[in-house]
């Protein structure tokens, strides 16, 4: 008897809760949208970069904001290696525009 109604007791209380779960089931999925496709992104432009085979392109860090804008940032030890990483994020797609903030160090 005090399974039953232990269990009926949980029943109700989950059918009590499922609205507000619903609720915020809905504003996280617009959020988690925008959160999935910078991480997509960002994923791409590291993905790429680590395809280069170049050991100075791994000590950038890949940042993606809500609307596609990449900041790069970290060292390269030329400048060359720095704009080849804009590049390539510039050429990725999701990419609107690229902050290059990394810092030229021999």
């Amino acid at each position: 008897m005090k399974k039953h109604v232990v269990l009926c007791g949980m029943i109700a209380l989950g059918v009590a809760c499922a609205p507000m779960a619903m609720a915020d089931e809905g504003a996280t999925d617009t959020q988690s949208h925008h959160f999935i496709k910078d991480s997509a992104i960002t994923t791409k432009v590291k993905a790429k970069l680590a395809a280069k085979h170049l050991s100075t392109l791994t000590r950038i860090k890949v940042d993606t904001d809500a609307d596609g804008v990449v900041w790069l940032s970290g060292r390269a030890p030329t400048k060359d290696a720095s704009d080849l990483a804009a590049m390539i994020a510039k050429n990725t797609e999701g990419v609107n525009s690229v902050h290059n903030d990394i810092t030229v160090e021999p």
